[in-house]
């Protein structure tokens, strides 16, 4: 199982899934969103993990990734 988690490259640093071993993608706009996890189910992916925030720029997380069976999305809540 291969886990990436992405985040906004102007928000803090997340320390939690660098010291799980997690791959850490950043983006430099949230609109970058749906195409940064195709690159990462590409890369054979099978969890990413996206903050809320950067989950409501994505057009494809209900269209067309919610019936995959080969990737979960996870959304996590936004640091305060």
């Amino acid at each position: 199982m291969k886990i990436s988690f992405i985040k906004y490259e102007k928000e803090e640093d997340y320390k939690i899934p660098k010291l799980l071993g997690m791959n850490v993608e950043e983006i430099k706009e949230p609109e970058q969103i749906d195409s940064k996890i195709e690159e990462l189910k590409n890369k054979n992916y099978t969890t990413i993990i996206i903050p809320n925030e950067l989950a409501s720029f994505s057009e494809n997380i209900i269209n067309k990734y919610k019936y995959d069976n080969n990737l979960n999305i996870i959304i996590t809540p936004s640091k305060t």
